[in-house]
Protein backbone atom coordinates (compact mmCIF):
# COMPACT_ATOMS: atom_id res chain seq x y z
CA UNK A 1 0.00 0.00 0.00
CA UNK A 2 3.20 1.91 -0.06
CA UNK A 3 4.99 3.85 -2.44
CA UNK A 4 8.53 2.55 -3.81
CA UNK A 5 10.75 4.49 -6.23
CA UNK A 6 13.87 3.88 -7.08
CA UNK A 7 16.80 4.74 -9.63
CA UNK A 8 20.16 3.65 -10.91
CA UNK A 9 21.88 4.88 -13.84
CA UNK A 10 24.31 7.49 -15.41
CA UNK A 11 22.85 10.59 -13.85
CA UNK A 12 24.06 12.34 -10.43
CA UNK A 13 21.05 13.84 -9.27
CA UNK A 14 19.57 9.90 -8.48
CA UNK A 15 17.74 11.52 -5.17
CA UNK A 16 16.34 14.28 -6.76
CA UNK A 17 14.99 11.87 -9.61
CA UNK A 18 13.30 9.68 -6.46
CA UNK A 19 11.84 12.29 -4.90
CA UNK A 20 10.28 13.55 -7.94
CA UNK A 21 9.09 10.44 -8.58
CA UNK A 22 7.91 9.81 -5.17
CA UNK A 23 5.25 12.46 -5.64
CA UNK A 24 3.64 10.76 -8.48
CA UNK A 25 3.46 8.20 -5.79
CA UNK A 26 2.30 9.82 -3.13
CA UNK A 27 -1.79 8.54 -3.87
CA UNK A 28 -0.69 5.13 -2.59
CA UNK A 29 0.90 6.53 1.30
CA UNK A 30 1.09 9.47 2.51
CA UNK A 31 1.64 9.16 6.66
CA UNK A 32 5.60 9.96 6.35
CA UNK A 33 8.23 9.24 3.06
CA UNK A 34 12.11 8.88 3.00
CA UNK A 35 15.03 8.93 0.77
CA UNK A 36 18.40 7.17 0.79
CA UNK A 37 21.44 8.27 -1.62
CA UNK A 38 24.82 6.36 -2.18
CA UNK A 39 27.02 8.53 -3.35
CA UNK A 40 29.82 8.40 -5.42
CA UNK A 41 31.88 8.17 -2.03
CA UNK A 42 30.37 4.99 -1.17
CA UNK A 43 28.55 6.72 1.73
CA UNK A 44 24.56 6.52 1.98
CA UNK A 45 22.96 9.59 3.85
CA UNK A 46 19.33 9.19 4.29
CA UNK A 47 16.81 11.87 5.00
CA UNK A 48 12.91 11.18 5.92
CA UNK A 49 10.17 13.33 7.49
CA UNK A 50 6.29 12.09 8.53
CA UNK A 51 3.94 13.92 6.71
CA UNK A 52 2.96 14.60 2.55
CA UNK A 53 5.74 14.63 0.08
CA UNK A 54 3.83 16.77 -2.18
CA UNK A 55 5.17 20.08 -0.95
CA UNK A 56 8.71 19.68 -0.81
CA UNK A 57 10.87 21.19 -3.34
CA UNK A 58 14.64 19.54 -2.68
CA UNK A 59 16.11 17.26 -0.82
CA UNK A 60 18.39 18.52 2.08
CA UNK A 61 21.81 19.89 0.78
CA UNK A 62 23.94 16.23 2.47
CA UNK A 63 22.40 13.93 0.50
CA UNK A 64 23.11 16.49 -2.82
CA UNK A 65 26.14 18.16 -2.70
CA UNK A 66 28.07 14.57 -3.85
CA UNK A 67 26.91 13.26 -7.18
CA UNK A 68 24.66 10.04 -7.02
CA UNK A 69 23.60 7.28 -9.11
CA UNK A 70 21.78 5.16 -6.66
CA UNK A 71 18.77 6.05 -4.98
CA UNK A 72 16.10 4.40 -3.27
CA UNK A 73 12.91 6.10 -1.90
CA UNK A 74 9.15 5.27 -0.06
CA UNK A 75 5.82 6.79 0.97
CA UNK A 76 4.14 5.18 3.85
CA UNK A 77 0.93 4.34 4.93
CA UNK A 78 1.20 2.62 8.21
CA UNK A 79 1.24 -0.24 9.53
CA UNK A 80 3.42 -1.68 12.04
CA UNK A 81 4.35 1.37 14.22
CA UNK A 82 2.91 4.65 14.49
CA UNK A 83 3.37 7.73 12.21
CA UNK A 84 6.72 9.25 13.01
CA UNK A 85 10.27 9.50 11.47
CA UNK A 86 11.77 6.96 12.88
CA UNK A 87 9.55 4.62 11.87
CA UNK A 88 9.41 6.13 8.27
CA UNK A 89 11.74 4.17 5.46
CA UNK A 90 13.94 3.95 4.33
CA UNK A 91 15.28 1.72 7.26
CA UNK A 92 19.29 0.93 7.82
CA UNK A 93 21.48 -1.53 10.16
CA UNK A 94 24.29 0.86 12.32
CA UNK A 95 26.57 3.19 10.04
CA UNK A 96 23.82 3.23 7.03
CA UNK A 97 25.69 -0.18 6.04
CA UNK A 98 22.30 -1.82 4.68
CA UNK A 99 19.75 0.39 3.84
CA UNK A 100 16.01 -0.90 2.36
CA UNK A 101 12.77 0.37 1.32
CA UNK A 102 9.32 -2.23 1.99
CA UNK A 103 6.19 -2.52 0.92
CA UNK A 104 3.80 -5.53 2.64
CA UNK A 105 4.14 -7.07 6.16
CA UNK A 106 6.60 -9.58 7.68
CA UNK A 107 4.46 -11.41 9.34
CA UNK A 108 7.02 -13.30 11.67
CA UNK A 109 9.22 -10.15 12.27
CA UNK A 110 8.40 -10.63 15.91
CA UNK A 111 10.25 -14.32 16.32
CA UNK A 112 13.04 -12.48 13.99
CA UNK A 113 13.96 -9.89 15.69
CA UNK A 114 14.17 -11.50 18.99
CA UNK A 115 16.80 -13.82 17.57
CA UNK A 116 18.66 -10.88 15.74
CA UNK A 117 18.73 -9.02 19.74
CA UNK A 118 20.29 -12.07 20.92
CA UNK A 119 23.07 -11.60 17.92
CA UNK A 120 23.50 -8.23 19.29
CA UNK A 121 21.85 -6.38 16.57
CA UNK A 122 19.44 -2.98 17.78
CA UNK A 123 16.59 -2.22 16.46
CA UNK A 124 15.23 1.50 16.57
CA UNK A 125 11.76 1.14 14.99
CA UNK A 126 8.86 0.01 15.78
CA UNK A 127 8.75 -1.31 12.19
CA UNK A 128 8.34 -5.03 11.34
CA UNK A 129 10.44 -3.29 8.19
CA UNK A 130 13.86 -2.93 10.03
CA UNK A 131 14.20 -6.59 10.77
CA UNK A 132 14.96 -6.84 6.61
CA UNK A 133 17.73 -4.99 7.03
CA UNK A 134 18.95 -6.71 9.84
CA UNK A 135 18.68 -10.04 8.54
CA UNK A 136 20.37 -9.32 5.13
CA UNK A 137 23.72 -7.83 7.31
CA UNK A 138 23.24 -11.38 9.11
CA UNK A 139 24.51 -13.06 6.58
CA UNK A 140 26.52 -10.49 4.39
CA UNK A 141 29.32 -12.86 4.52
CA UNK A 142 27.49 -15.26 1.93
CA UNK A 143 27.77 -12.02 -0.68
CA UNK A 144 25.01 -9.07 -0.81
CA UNK A 145 22.83 -11.39 -3.19
CA UNK A 146 22.93 -14.93 -1.11
CA UNK A 147 22.27 -12.71 2.11
CA UNK A 148 19.40 -11.03 0.57
CA UNK A 149 17.44 -14.09 -0.76
CA UNK A 150 18.50 -16.28 2.57
CA UNK A 151 16.45 -13.13 4.49
CA UNK A 152 13.05 -13.05 2.33
CA UNK A 153 13.12 -16.82 2.51
CA UNK A 154 13.71 -16.39 6.53
CA UNK A 155 10.65 -13.96 6.28
CA UNK A 156 6.63 -14.74 5.82
CA UNK A 157 4.27 -12.99 4.47
CA UNK A 158 3.57 -10.67 1.31
CA UNK A 159 6.26 -7.78 -0.11
CA UNK A 160 8.27 -5.68 -2.44
CA UNK A 161 11.62 -5.17 -0.75
CA UNK A 162 14.22 -2.88 -2.17
CA UNK A 163 18.20 -2.92 -0.53
CA UNK A 164 21.25 -1.41 -1.19
CA UNK A 165 24.87 -2.26 0.09
CA UNK A 166 27.24 0.47 1.49
CA UNK A 167 30.32 -1.67 -0.18
CA UNK A 168 27.78 -2.38 -3.72
CA UNK A 169 26.97 -0.61 -6.46
CA UNK A 170 23.71 -2.15 -6.98
CA UNK A 171 20.22 -2.10 -6.11
CA UNK A 172 18.02 -5.57 -5.70
CA UNK A 173 15.01 -5.86 -5.01
CA UNK A 174 11.90 -8.67 -5.07
CA UNK A 175 8.40 -9.58 -4.80
CA UNK A 176 5.74 -11.83 -3.43
CA UNK A 177 2.30 -10.81 -3.64
CA UNK A 178 2.94 -6.75 -3.85
CA UNK A 179 3.69 -4.81 -7.09
CA UNK A 180 7.23 -3.60 -8.24
CA UNK A 181 7.94 -2.73 -11.78
CA UNK A 182 11.04 -2.30 -13.50
CA UNK A 183 11.46 0.28 -16.26
CA UNK A 184 14.07 0.81 -18.89
CA UNK A 185 15.58 3.56 -20.57
CA UNK A 186 17.92 1.13 -22.85
CA UNK A 187 19.24 4.14 -25.09
CA UNK A 188 20.72 5.63 -21.41
CA UNK A 189 21.16 2.75 -19.31
CA UNK A 190 19.09 4.15 -16.61
CA UNK A 191 16.81 1.89 -14.73
CA UNK A 192 13.33 2.49 -12.48
CA UNK A 193 12.43 0.49 -9.99
CA UNK A 194 8.55 1.13 -8.95
CA UNK A 195 5.26 0.24 -7.39
CA UNK A 196 3.12 1.64 -9.88
CA UNK A 197 4.41 2.76 -13.47
CA UNK A 198 2.93 6.79 -13.31
CA UNK A 199 6.21 7.04 -11.13
CA UNK A 200 8.78 6.89 -13.88
CA UNK A 201 6.19 7.54 -16.88
CA UNK A 202 8.20 10.92 -18.10
CA UNK A 203 11.44 8.84 -17.94
CA UNK A 204 10.05 5.71 -20.39
CA UNK A 205 7.57 3.48 -21.79
CA UNK A 206 9.51 0.27 -21.28
CA UNK A 207 8.73 -1.93 -18.54
CA UNK A 208 10.01 -5.54 -17.41
CA UNK A 209 8.16 -7.14 -14.60
CA UNK A 210 8.68 -9.22 -11.40
CA UNK A 211 6.85 -12.35 -10.95
CA UNK A 212 6.52 -13.28 -7.41
CA UNK A 213 9.44 -15.30 -5.59
CA UNK A 214 11.69 -13.43 -8.39
CA UNK A 215 14.42 -11.01 -7.37
CA UNK A 216 16.53 -8.73 -9.77
CA UNK A 217 20.09 -7.18 -9.70
CA UNK A 218 20.46 -3.85 -11.17
CA UNK A 219 24.23 -1.81 -11.48
CA UNK A 220 25.47 -0.99 -15.21
CA UNK A 221 23.04 -3.88 -16.35
CA UNK A 222 19.73 -5.49 -15.33
CA UNK A 223 19.79 -9.50 -14.28
CA UNK A 224 16.63 -11.39 -12.93
CA UNK A 225 16.82 -14.70 -10.86
CA UNK A 226 14.50 -16.94 -9.02
CA UNK A 227 15.03 -16.97 -5.30
CA UNK A 228 14.77 -20.85 -5.29
CA UNK A 229 17.13 -20.84 -8.07
CA UNK A 230 20.64 -19.72 -9.23
CA UNK A 231 19.48 -19.40 -12.98
CA UNK A 232 19.30 -16.56 -14.46
CA UNK A 233 15.63 -15.73 -15.70
CA UNK A 234 15.02 -14.28 -19.05
CA UNK A 235 12.68 -11.45 -19.40
CA UNK A 236 10.83 -9.45 -22.35
CA UNK A 237 10.37 -5.96 -22.43
CA UNK A 238 6.79 -4.29 -22.93
CA UNK A 239 6.01 -1.28 -24.27
CA UNK A 240 2.94 0.21 -22.29
CA UNK A 241 0.64 2.82 -24.18
CA UNK A 242 0.21 4.96 -20.98
CA UNK A 243 0.36 8.79 -21.57
CA UNK A 244 2.22 11.19 -19.29
CA UNK A 245 -1.01 13.66 -19.68
CA UNK A 246 -3.53 10.54 -18.35
CA UNK A 247 -1.58 10.15 -15.18
CA UNK A 248 -1.58 14.40 -14.09
CA UNK A 249 -4.16 16.10 -13.13
CA UNK A 250 -4.17 19.06 -16.00
CA UNK A 251 -6.68 22.08 -15.21
CA UNK A 252 -8.42 19.94 -12.02
CA UNK A 253 -8.00 20.64 -8.86
CA UNK A 254 -7.86 16.89 -8.13
CA UNK A 255 -7.45 13.76 -9.29
CA UNK A 256 -11.22 12.80 -8.35
CA UNK A 257 -13.03 15.12 -10.41
CA UNK A 258 -10.72 14.76 -12.94
CA UNK A 259 -11.65 10.95 -13.44
CA UNK A 260 -15.27 11.36 -12.37
CA UNK A 261 -15.33 13.48 -16.03
CA UNK A 262 -13.10 10.94 -17.53
CA UNK A 263 -16.13 8.54 -16.92
CA UNK A 264 -17.36 10.04 -20.59
CA UNK A 265 -14.37 8.57 -22.17
CA UNK A 266 -13.51 5.38 -20.23
CA UNK A 267 -17.04 3.70 -20.45
CA UNK A 268 -16.14 4.03 -24.60
CA UNK A 269 -13.27 2.34 -23.99
CA UNK A 270 -14.43 0.01 -22.10
CA UNK A 271 -17.30 -1.04 -24.08
CA UNK A 272 -14.68 -1.36 -27.26
CA UNK A 273 -13.09 -4.47 -26.15
CA UNK A 274 -12.26 -7.46 -27.99
CA UNK A 275 -15.39 -9.26 -28.91
CA UNK A 276 -13.90 -12.62 -28.96
CA UNK A 277 -12.41 -11.99 -25.21
CA UNK A 278 -16.34 -11.43 -24.24
CA UNK A 279 -17.65 -14.22 -26.42
CA UNK A 280 -14.76 -16.49 -24.56
CA UNK A 281 -15.63 -15.10 -21.30
CA UNK A 282 -19.44 -15.97 -21.87
CA UNK A 283 -18.89 -19.10 -22.80
CA UNK A 284 -16.50 -20.35 -19.97
CA UNK A 285 -19.33 -19.03 -17.38
CA UNK A 286 -22.20 -20.90 -19.66
CA UNK A 287 -20.13 -24.06 -19.17
CA UNK A 288 -19.15 -24.09 -15.59
CA UNK A 289 -19.91 -25.78 -12.95
CA UNK A 290 -20.38 -22.79 -10.18
CA UNK A 291 -19.39 -19.09 -11.39
CA UNK A 292 -17.80 -16.68 -8.23
CA UNK A 293 -17.03 -13.48 -8.31
CA UNK A 294 -15.12 -11.97 -6.00
CA UNK A 295 -13.81 -8.50 -5.23
CA UNK A 296 -13.46 -6.20 -2.39
CA UNK A 297 -14.52 -3.05 -1.52
CA UNK A 298 -15.52 -0.88 -4.27
CA UNK A 299 -14.76 -3.88 -6.50
CA UNK A 300 -16.74 -6.06 -4.56
CA UNK A 301 -19.93 -4.12 -5.06
CA UNK A 302 -19.69 -4.26 -8.98
CA UNK A 303 -19.31 -7.92 -7.84
CA UNK A 304 -22.62 -7.76 -6.58
CA UNK A 305 -24.05 -5.68 -9.24
CA UNK A 306 -23.23 -8.46 -11.42
CA UNK A 307 -25.18 -11.20 -9.62
CA UNK A 308 -28.10 -8.93 -10.16
CA UNK A 309 -26.95 -8.46 -14.06
CA UNK A 310 -26.89 -11.89 -14.49
CA UNK A 311 -29.95 -12.96 -13.04
CA UNK A 312 -31.93 -10.62 -15.15
CA UNK A 313 -30.04 -10.74 -18.73
CA UNK A 314 -29.00 -14.28 -18.88
CA UNK A 315 -31.21 -15.57 -16.17
CA UNK A 316 -27.86 -17.48 -14.50
CA UNK A 317 -27.08 -17.80 -10.94
CA UNK A 318 -23.47 -16.07 -9.96
CA UNK A 319 -22.38 -16.18 -6.42
CA UNK A 320 -20.74 -13.52 -4.78
CA UNK A 321 -18.20 -13.25 -1.85
CA UNK A 322 -15.62 -10.22 -0.60
CA UNK A 323 -11.84 -11.71 -0.99
CA UNK A 324 -11.11 -11.61 2.25
CA UNK A 325 -14.43 -14.07 3.00
CA UNK A 326 -13.75 -16.28 0.28
CA UNK A 327 -11.63 -19.16 2.61
CA UNK A 328 -15.18 -19.92 3.83
CA UNK A 329 -16.71 -20.53 0.34
CA UNK A 330 -13.51 -22.85 -0.69
CA UNK A 331 -15.29 -26.35 -0.12
CA UNK A 332 -17.50 -25.63 -2.97
CA UNK A 333 -15.03 -24.83 -5.49
CA UNK A 334 -14.20 -27.65 -7.97
CA UNK A 335 -12.15 -28.07 -10.56
CA UNK A 336 -14.65 -27.10 -13.04
CA UNK A 337 -15.68 -24.20 -11.26
CA UNK A 338 -15.38 -20.80 -12.62
CA UNK A 339 -14.26 -17.44 -10.63
CA UNK A 340 -14.61 -13.86 -11.89
CA UNK A 341 -11.90 -11.61 -9.75
CA UNK A 342 -12.53 -7.56 -10.46
CA UNK A 343 -9.56 -5.42 -9.18
CA UNK A 344 -8.34 -1.90 -10.13
CA UNK A 345 -4.91 -2.43 -9.69
CA UNK A 346 -5.15 -6.28 -9.86
CA UNK A 347 -2.73 -6.59 -6.58
CA UNK A 348 -5.34 -6.55 -3.80
CA UNK A 349 -4.13 -8.90 -1.45
CA UNK A 350 -7.22 -10.57 -0.14
CA UNK A 351 -8.49 -11.62 -3.84
CA UNK A 352 -5.39 -12.18 -5.36
CA UNK A 353 -5.24 -15.21 -2.20
CA UNK A 354 -8.39 -16.03 -3.06
CA UNK A 355 -6.95 -16.71 -6.77
CA UNK A 356 -4.12 -18.28 -5.42
CA UNK A 357 -6.66 -20.87 -3.70
CA UNK A 358 -8.90 -21.46 -6.34
CA UNK A 359 -6.03 -22.27 -8.46
CA UNK A 360 -4.89 -25.01 -6.41
CA UNK A 361 -8.16 -26.38 -7.23
CA UNK A 362 -8.09 -26.13 -10.88
CA UNK A 363 -10.46 -23.25 -11.00
CA UNK A 364 -10.29 -21.28 -13.85
CA UNK A 365 -9.68 -17.47 -13.37
CA UNK A 366 -11.75 -14.62 -15.48
CA UNK A 367 -9.82 -11.54 -14.45
CA UNK A 368 -11.14 -7.87 -15.22
CA UNK A 369 -8.50 -5.06 -14.15
CA UNK A 370 -7.06 -2.28 -15.46
CA UNK A 371 -3.72 -3.33 -15.13
CA UNK A 372 -2.72 -5.73 -17.85
CA UNK A 373 0.41 -6.38 -16.53
CA UNK A 374 -0.66 -6.53 -13.03
CA UNK A 375 -0.02 -10.04 -10.87
CA UNK A 376 -3.98 -10.60 -11.23
CA UNK A 377 -3.60 -10.27 -14.74
CA UNK A 378 -0.76 -12.54 -15.53
CA UNK A 379 -2.03 -15.43 -13.31
CA UNK A 380 -5.66 -15.25 -15.24
CA UNK A 381 -6.63 -17.50 -17.50
CA UNK A 382 -8.97 -14.88 -19.61
CA UNK A 383 -7.77 -11.07 -18.59
CA UNK A 384 -10.89 -8.69 -19.63
CA UNK A 385 -8.89 -4.92 -19.56
CA UNK A 386 -11.33 -2.31 -18.23
CA UNK A 387 -9.41 0.58 -20.32
CA UNK A 388 -9.72 3.31 -17.99
CA UNK A 389 -6.19 4.54 -18.22
CA UNK A 390 -4.59 5.61 -14.88
CA UNK A 391 -6.98 6.05 -11.83
CA UNK A 392 -4.84 7.78 -8.63
CA UNK A 393 -7.72 9.30 -6.65
CA UNK A 394 -7.92 6.30 -3.56
CA UNK A 395 -11.63 6.46 -4.40
CA UNK A 396 -12.20 4.59 -7.33
CA UNK A 397 -14.98 5.84 -9.75
CA UNK A 398 -14.15 5.71 -13.59
CA UNK A 399 -12.84 2.54 -13.13
CA UNK A 400 -16.35 1.73 -11.15
CA UNK A 401 -18.08 2.23 -13.87
CA UNK A 402 -15.90 0.12 -16.87
CA UNK A 403 -15.84 -2.79 -14.49
CA UNK A 404 -19.90 -2.70 -14.33
CA UNK A 405 -19.65 -1.82 -18.13
CA UNK A 406 -17.83 -5.18 -18.85
CA UNK A 407 -19.71 -7.24 -16.62
CA UNK A 408 -23.16 -6.06 -18.32
CA UNK A 409 -21.72 -7.13 -21.90
CA UNK A 410 -20.54 -10.61 -20.48
CA UNK A 411 -23.90 -11.42 -18.80
CA UNK A 412 -25.61 -10.25 -22.76
CA UNK A 413 -22.94 -12.00 -24.41
CA UNK A 414 -24.30 -15.16 -22.09
CA UNK A 415 -28.11 -14.26 -23.42
CA UNK A 416 -26.18 -14.62 -26.77
CA UNK A 417 -27.42 -10.96 -26.98
CA UNK A 418 -24.01 -9.08 -27.48
CA UNK A 419 -24.97 -6.46 -29.77
CA UNK A 420 -27.84 -5.66 -27.61
CA UNK A 421 -25.58 -5.11 -24.45
CA UNK A 422 -23.29 -3.21 -26.95
CA UNK A 423 -26.17 -1.04 -27.88
CA UNK A 424 -27.24 -0.11 -24.82
CA UNK A 425 -23.98 0.84 -22.67
CA UNK A 426 -22.69 3.14 -26.25
CA UNK A 427 -26.33 5.19 -25.86
CA UNK A 428 -25.93 5.06 -22.27
CA UNK A 429 -22.33 6.24 -22.77
CA UNK A 430 -23.61 9.27 -24.67
CA UNK A 431 -26.27 10.31 -22.14
CA UNK A 432 -23.45 10.46 -19.38
CA UNK A 433 -21.31 12.90 -21.96
CA UNK A 434 -24.30 14.93 -21.69
CA UNK A 435 -25.04 14.71 -18.41
CA UNK A 436 -21.30 15.50 -16.87
CA UNK A 437 -20.98 19.49 -17.31
CA UNK A 438 -20.28 22.34 -15.19
CA UNK A 439 -23.95 23.34 -14.53
CA UNK A 440 -25.18 19.43 -13.19
CA UNK A 441 -21.71 19.63 -11.42
CA UNK A 442 -23.09 23.26 -10.07
CA UNK A 443 -26.13 21.66 -9.43
CA UNK A 444 -25.27 18.59 -7.26
CA UNK A 445 -22.89 21.07 -5.45
CA UNK A 446 -26.23 23.18 -4.35
CA UNK A 447 -27.26 19.64 -2.17
CA UNK A 448 -23.61 19.27 -1.13
CA UNK A 449 -24.38 22.58 0.25
CA UNK A 450 -27.68 21.65 2.17
CA UNK A 451 -26.34 19.06 3.91
CA UNK A 452 -22.56 19.45 4.34
CA UNK A 453 -22.30 19.87 8.31
CA UNK A 454 -24.73 16.72 9.11
CA UNK A 455 -22.97 13.41 10.08
CA UNK A 456 -24.92 10.86 9.36
CA UNK A 457 -27.24 9.72 5.97
CA UNK A 458 -28.22 6.86 4.14
CA UNK A 459 -28.83 5.49 0.77
CA UNK A 460 -31.51 2.88 0.09
CA UNK A 461 -31.51 1.12 -3.58
CA UNK A 462 -33.33 -2.12 -4.80
CA UNK A 463 -32.67 -4.60 -7.40
CA UNK A 464 -29.39 -3.73 -9.30
CA UNK A 465 -29.69 -0.44 -7.53
CA UNK A 466 -28.94 -2.19 -4.07
CA UNK A 467 -25.73 -2.38 -4.69
CA UNK A 468 -25.11 0.78 -5.66
CA UNK A 469 -26.68 2.07 -2.57
CA UNK A 470 -23.62 0.19 -0.74
CA UNK A 471 -21.09 1.58 -2.98
CA UNK A 472 -23.00 4.91 -2.56
CA UNK A 473 -22.11 4.94 0.85
CA UNK A 474 -18.11 3.85 0.27
CA UNK A 475 -18.06 6.98 -1.73
CA UNK A 476 -19.46 9.33 0.57
CA UNK A 477 -17.16 7.63 3.63
CA UNK A 478 -14.18 7.81 1.98
CA UNK A 479 -14.17 11.06 1.38
CA UNK A 480 -16.47 13.51 3.33
CA UNK A 481 -15.86 11.52 6.45
CA UNK A 482 -19.75 11.42 6.86
CA UNK A 483 -21.28 8.04 8.47
CA UNK A 484 -23.44 7.07 5.63
CA UNK A 485 -24.83 3.67 5.53
CA UNK A 486 -26.79 1.98 2.27
CA UNK A 487 -29.61 -0.34 2.21
CA UNK A 488 -31.97 -2.27 0.27
CA UNK A 489 -35.01 -0.05 1.19
CA UNK A 490 -37.14 -2.62 2.10
CA UNK A 491 -35.09 -3.52 4.91
CA UNK A 492 -35.54 -0.23 6.56
CA UNK A 493 -38.47 -1.10 8.48
CA UNK A 494 -37.04 -3.78 9.85
CA UNK A 495 -34.69 -1.70 11.74
CA UNK A 496 -32.42 0.86 10.84
CA UNK A 497 -35.77 3.36 10.62
CA UNK A 498 -35.29 4.02 13.74
CA UNK A 499 -32.04 6.10 12.79
CA UNK A 500 -34.36 8.24 11.13
CA UNK A 501 -35.13 12.03 12.54
CA UNK A 502 -35.80 15.50 11.84
CA UNK A 503 -33.63 16.44 8.57
CA UNK A 504 -31.41 13.02 8.11
CA UNK A 505 -30.46 13.09 4.82
CA UNK A 506 -31.33 10.09 2.75
CA UNK A 507 -30.73 9.26 -0.94
CA UNK A 508 -33.15 7.07 -2.84
CA UNK A 509 -31.83 5.37 -6.24
CA UNK A 510 -34.98 5.21 -8.32
CA UNK A 511 -34.74 3.49 -11.45
CA UNK A 512 -37.52 3.59 -14.31
CA UNK A 513 -38.34 -0.38 -14.05
CA UNK A 514 -40.61 -2.48 -11.88
CA UNK A 515 -38.69 -1.32 -8.57
CA UNK A 516 -40.18 2.17 -8.90
CA UNK A 517 -43.00 1.84 -6.71
CA UNK A 518 -41.46 0.03 -3.98
CA UNK A 519 -38.45 2.27 -3.61
CA UNK A 520 -40.74 5.23 -3.68
CA UNK A 521 -42.74 3.86 -1.18
CA UNK A 522 -39.70 3.18 1.42
CA UNK A 523 -38.31 6.90 0.41
CA UNK A 524 -42.07 8.11 1.21
CA UNK A 525 -41.57 5.61 5.12
CA UNK A 526 -38.17 7.96 5.38
CA UNK A 527 -40.07 10.87 4.52
CA UNK A 528 -42.71 10.47 7.23
CA UNK A 529 -40.33 10.09 9.62
CA UNK A 530 -38.75 13.52 8.74
CA UNK A 531 -36.51 12.53 6.49
CA UNK A 532 -34.85 14.74 4.15
CA UNK A 533 -35.16 12.69 0.94
CA UNK A 534 -32.71 13.26 -2.29
CA UNK A 535 -33.91 11.07 -4.78
CA UNK A 536 -31.72 10.10 -7.89
CA UNK A 537 -33.71 9.15 -10.75
CA UNK A 538 -34.30 9.81 -14.53
CA UNK A 539 -37.90 11.36 -13.17
CA UNK A 540 -38.47 13.79 -10.07
CA UNK A 541 -41.43 12.35 -7.77
CA UNK A 542 -43.31 14.39 -5.09
CA UNK A 543 -41.56 12.56 -2.11
CA UNK A 544 -38.39 14.38 -3.07
CA UNK A 545 -36.87 17.41 -1.17
CA UNK A 546 -34.12 17.49 -3.56
CA UNK A 547 -34.14 15.88 -7.04
CA UNK A 548 -30.78 14.73 -9.14
CA UNK A 549 -31.52 13.94 -12.99
CA UNK A 550 -30.18 10.69 -14.21
CA UNK A 551 -30.85 8.92 -17.60
CA UNK A 552 -33.49 6.48 -18.31
CA UNK A 553 -30.73 3.24 -18.76
CA UNK A 554 -32.25 0.74 -18.36
CA UNK A 555 -29.69 -2.18 -17.46
CA UNK A 556 -27.63 0.57 -17.42
CA UNK A 557 -29.30 2.03 -14.25
CA UNK A 558 -26.21 1.14 -11.56
CA UNK A 559 -23.78 3.23 -14.00
CA UNK A 560 -25.73 6.42 -14.14
CA UNK A 561 -27.02 5.94 -10.47
CA UNK A 562 -23.40 6.12 -8.95
CA UNK A 563 -21.88 8.97 -11.18
CA UNK A 564 -23.84 12.11 -9.39
CA UNK A 565 -23.49 10.23 -5.96
CA UNK A 566 -19.81 10.43 -6.71
CA UNK A 567 -20.08 14.10 -7.66
CA UNK A 568 -21.70 14.75 -4.36
CA UNK A 569 -18.81 12.81 -2.29
CA UNK A 570 -16.30 14.97 -4.01
CA UNK A 571 -18.56 18.43 -3.24
CA UNK A 572 -19.10 17.29 0.37
CA UNK A 573 -15.04 16.72 0.56
CA UNK A 574 -13.98 20.07 -0.62
CA UNK A 575 -17.12 21.83 1.61
CA UNK A 576 -15.47 19.97 5.06
CA UNK A 577 -11.77 21.08 3.88
CA UNK A 578 -10.94 17.46 3.29
CA UNK A 579 -8.55 15.99 0.36
CA UNK A 580 -10.46 13.90 -2.00
CA UNK A 581 -7.64 12.04 -3.70
CA UNK A 582 -6.10 11.51 -0.20
CA UNK A 583 -8.71 10.54 2.65
CA UNK A 584 -7.02 9.57 6.04
CA UNK A 585 -6.49 5.97 7.14
CA UNK A 586 -6.97 5.18 3.23
CA UNK A 587 -4.85 4.02 0.38
CA UNK A 588 -5.27 3.08 -3.31
CA UNK A 589 -4.07 -0.34 -3.45
CA UNK A 590 -4.57 -2.36 -0.77
CA UNK A 591 -1.34 -4.77 -0.96
CA UNK A 592 -1.52 -6.28 2.97
CA UNK A 593 -4.01 -8.29 4.20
Amino acid sequence: MCGIFAYCGPKDNAGELVLSGLKKLEYRGYDSWGVACKNTDSEITIEKHVGKISGVDHLNKDLTDKPCHIAIGHSRWATHGGVTEKNAHPHSTEGNEIVIVHNGILENYEELKKELESNGHTFTSETDTEVFAHLIQENMSDGFENAFKKALKQGKGRYALLAISKDQSKILAARRGSPLIVGINEDAKEYFIASDIPAFLEHTKKVMYLDDEQMVSINDGIKFFGLNTEEEVQKRIIEIDWDIESAEKGDHPHFMIKEILEQKETLSRAINQEEDNILEAAEVIRNAYGTYIVGCGTAGKVGMVGTYLFSHIAKKHINFMFGSEFGSFLPFMKDKSLMIAISQSGETADTLEAIEEAKKKGVKIISIVNVETSTMARISDIVIPIKAGPEKAVASTKATTSQIAILTLIAYACAGKLAEGKKLLVETASQINDMLNPRYEGYIREVAEKIADIESMYIIGKDLNYPIALEAAIKLQEVSYIHAEGFAGGELKHGPIALISEGTPCIAIVAEDETKPHILSNATEVKSRGGYIIGVAPENNSVFDYWIKVPNAGMASPIVSIIPIQILAYELAILRKNNPDMPRNLAKSVTVK
